[in-house]
């Protein structure tokens, strides 16, 4: 798969997606939105990929949100490309989110604007302590898009939300950490080899249980109780029936014999 502004690769059944546009902060324009589209198409067709990564390339950026140069270059066409721009963006995080494998978020740097967002749908995020955090939006008179406003409110509640979209504070790795936006800050150096860590764990669990797991999460969101409960049941019922369940019985059962 040729990529530009993206670097993939598989290590064993682990995708890392890399984005690669360090010389302008890594952010994001509408060749990217394609590719992690497309990105996105290839990892859920690729049934060996157990564990995905999202990082930044070099120290600085982990995304800084939307390339305004490339907005400013559009344009009388700046309306009608952004449409298609984040129709392939928008796509992409849901094709992410659905995904059976567990997402992290692996924050390098600055997460900025729809980098923000990128740090916030995952299903884990582990930072650097030189990581920061700000949606920046309203500093551009925009709002927010790319999920942040879904995801983020249920992550840290409804008025820090507000507070980091009206004021434009910038928290710290610490800060995100204590508000509930990342699981886990580590040094700088330790980010890489503490993330794969996660990764080759998650990566030996049961992918059918955790694409379950995900998807009871995102129904919990509009579900009414009776309903979540009812998926609940259903999810459970359904895994009784996979080999991953049938195997670890199996062995659970022998080593409770002996």
């Amino acid at each position: 798969m040729k990529l530009n502004t993206l670097k993939f690769e598989k290590i064993d059944q682990i995708a890392k997606i890399t984005i690669n546009r360090p010389e302008n902060f890594n952010t994001l324009n509408s060749h990217m939105s394609n590719e992690l589209l497309k990105v996105a198409i290839s990892c859920d067709e690729d049934k060996n990929i157990k564990a995905i990564i999202l990082t930044g390339s070099g120290d600085k950026s982990f995304c800084a949100g939307g390339d305004l140069f490339s907005f400013k270059n559009s344009g009388s066409k700046l309306s009608s490309e952004v449409k298609e721009f984040i129709i392939s963006l928008h796509g992409a995080i849901s094709k992410f989110c659905r995904l059976k494998a567990p997402i992290i978020a692996s924050i390098n740097g600055v997460a900025a604007g729809a980098g923000l967002s990128f740090a916030s749908f995952p299903s884990l995020a582990i930072a650097s302590t030189k990581a920061t955090f700000i949606s920046s939006y309203t500093n551009m008179g925009l709002t927010p898009d790319g999920s942040s406003s879904f995801f983020l409110p249920k992550l840290i509640g409804q008025r820090r939300y507000m507070e980091l979209v009206l004021t434009n504070r910038t928290l710290s790795a610490a800060e995100a950490l204590d508000w509930g936006l990342v699981n886990k800050v580590v040094k700088p150096e330790k980010l890489e080899d503490e993330t794969m860590k996660i990764a080759k764990f998650l990566s030996k669990g049961p992918i059918s249980a955790h694409g379950r797991i995900k998807d009871l999460v995102l129904n919990s969101y509009q579900n009414s109780l009776e309903e979540q409960l009812e998926l609940e049941a259903r999810f459970f019922t359904n895994s009784l029936n996979t080999d991953e369940f049938k195997d670890k019985l199996s062995a659970f059962t022998s080593k409770d014999k002996k």
